[in-house]
């Protein structure tokens, strides 16, 4: 069964369409991440399947309800942690999530018991009476998570949790997510974090409000026809500006110390690389194919789609 299922969901604002014809599913007890840069739709998306903005054509439905004519059921069905959570920076953090508990209605009775549950589940447990306001970034949204959890939700949406948090409490958070998925918990994820949506079961690519490609990341990482080239040379920024000028038919990114070219011909293109580099007086350390990263593929993808070569 389908916890989240839209055919061409569609939001404009006059001319742009933020999301357009958004066709995608979501099993039950899955972890989906919707990936793209800024502006790529993925929090009016969110805002869509939880139904604080209506579609103005398509339809969708999280957790059996229709986004529009059941609105008010899919908001007691599931939890919403938006790039700002609401956390109230003068109240702690058992303030908060009580404040939380009364607004989705949940019972006195069990209550702190639940909330002592999720302290521990988040590691927040030694700090329940800090303020809000003088957590870390990483307790933030810890926090924030607990309280968007506190009724139990089926489907839980998390638009970009760990931007702008560091990696540790990164890892983290994943870490509790794992274990949400345990409890048949659906996580639907948004992130601008490529290498972070390798940990989902599935990804959905999206850019200007469409759909590129969705499937497990081996699967979309398939789509990617050319090979990838890592080249380690003495001088990693001016042997990627070498490599763009003499290999003008690949496409050339530095990623940290190494480059990475990309081409349909991989052997030649390695080939001409090495030349290039030698001839430029650049050490070269290594080359060799590598398995392609989601934000390899990603740049892949939209650039066949706007015609452009790889």
């Amino acid at each position: 069964m389908h916890a989240i299922q839209t055919d061409h969901l569609t939001k404009r604002f006059g001319d742009l369409a933020a999301v357009d014809e958004l066709t995608l599913d979501v099993a039950e007890g899955e972890i989906f991440g919707l990936v793209g840069p800024d502006g790529a739709g993925k929090t009016t998306t969110m805002r869509l399947l939880t139904s604080i903005m209506e579609p103005s054509s398509g339809e969708a439905w999280v957790a059996g309800y229709h986004i529009v004519r059941q609105a008010e059921q899919i908001k007691e069905s599931i939890g919403y942690m938006s790039q700002r959570f609401g956390l109230y920076a003068d109240l702690t953090v058992m303030e908060n999530i009580n404040f939380y508990a009364d607004i989705y209605n949940e019972p006195r009775r069990g209550r702190q018991e639940k909330i002592d549950r999720l302290l521990a589940f988040s590691n927040l447990a030694p700090f329940r009476r800090r303020l809000a306001g003088n957590l870390s970034g990483g307790m933030k949204q810890k926090l924030g998570l607990a309280c968007a959890l506190i009724h139990t939700p089926k489907v839980l949406f998390l638009d970009e949790p760990t931007n702008g948090v560091d990696p540790v409490s990164r890892r983290d958070f994943w870490q509790i997510l794992y274990q949400l998925l345990r409890e048949k918990v659906t996580i639907f994820v948004s992130t601008a974090y490529l290498d972070e949506a390798e940990r989902c079961n599935r990804v959905g690519l999206i850019h200007r409000g469409r759909l590129l490609a969705c499937g497990t990341p081996g699967e979309v990482k398939q789509l990617m026809r050319a090979s990838i080239l890592e080249i380690r040379a003495g001088n990693p920024r001016q042997a990627a500006a070498v490599l763009k000028q003499r290999l003008p038919a690949a496409s050339v990114g530095l990623f940290g110390d190494r480059v990475h070219v990309v081409s349909p011909e991989p052997d030649r293109a390695m080939a001409e690389a090495e030349a290039a580099l030698r001839h430029a007086g650049l050490a070269v350390a290594g080359i060799r194919p590598i398995e392609p990263s989601l934000e390899d593929v990603f740049i892949s993808v939209l650039t066949e789609r706007e015609g452009n070569p790889p």
